[in-house]
């Protein structure tokens, strides 16, 4: 065209479409708002995929399909970090005094909850590790020692004592009252080791203690 030829003329020579020359790419101008609102959306979601960001946009009027919305999360960089893996414990790791049969080894620990006046209430449960049955579930506003020993009586009379007791470093299960009865009962004393909550979170997880405020 600089050397006199027409346009249609030179976009013969070249092999060239004349469309070309008037072509303007509009994916950029027609995406831009749509990438601010997710890249607003993204810092203040941060935990958030493309597929929830994708709702959050459609409420703000960017409706779009999900291949659109992961592309534009793309461009925009905005994939999440791979969660590292949880290290679990090997689930063939023994238990310390594992039962070995009924009325061997006895678990108690203690359930709060709150009825409907929010008053407090505490919940004293003993299961049999074997058989996964509650033994007990005694429910008063506060129990201490004196009564966790009345109900384990009561226990031992009706089913004949455990070899075993297991439970957490508690207040109530350390006392000198407790010990003192676990040894004239000639019980083995089970104490899970410190910072182990886990190993008497089956106590709660088995007793099927009802919602108080029902």
């Amino acid at each position: 065209m600089q050397r006199g030829h027409s346009q249609r003329r030179a976009c013969e020579l070249i092999g060239l479409p004349r469309s070309s020359l008037s072509y303007r790419q509009t994916m950029l101008e027609r995406d831009g708002p749509v990438l601010q609102a997710m890249r607003r959306l993204a810092l203040q979601y941060p935990r958030y995929g493309y597929r929830r960001i994708r709702i959050f946009l459609g409420r703000e009027g960017y409706k779009m399909s999900w291949e659109r919305a992961h592309r534009l999360w793309r461009i925009s960089g905005l994939q999440l970090p791979k969660r590292r893996p949880r290290k679990r414990v090997a689930a063939s790791r023994p238990r310390p005094l594992a039962p070995t049969g009924p009325n061997n080894v006895w678990a108690y620990d203690f359930v709060f909850d709150a009825c409907a006046n929010d008053q407090q209430i505490k919940c004293l449960t003993v299961i049999d590790e074997y058989t996964r049955e509650c033994l007990a579930i005694d429910v008063a506003g506060g129990i201490r020692s004196a009564r966790v020993i009345e109900v384990l009586n009561r226990l031992v009379s009706q089913r004949g004592a455990p070899s075993y007791m297991r439970s957490d470093n508690g207040p109530e299960f350390v006392s000198h009252t407790i010990l003192k009865w676990i040894v004239d009962s000639k019980i083995g004393s089970a104490l899970i080791d410190p910072g182990k909550p886990g190993r008497t979170a089956r106590t709660k997880a088995s007793t099927g203690v009802c919602d108080m405020n029902a």
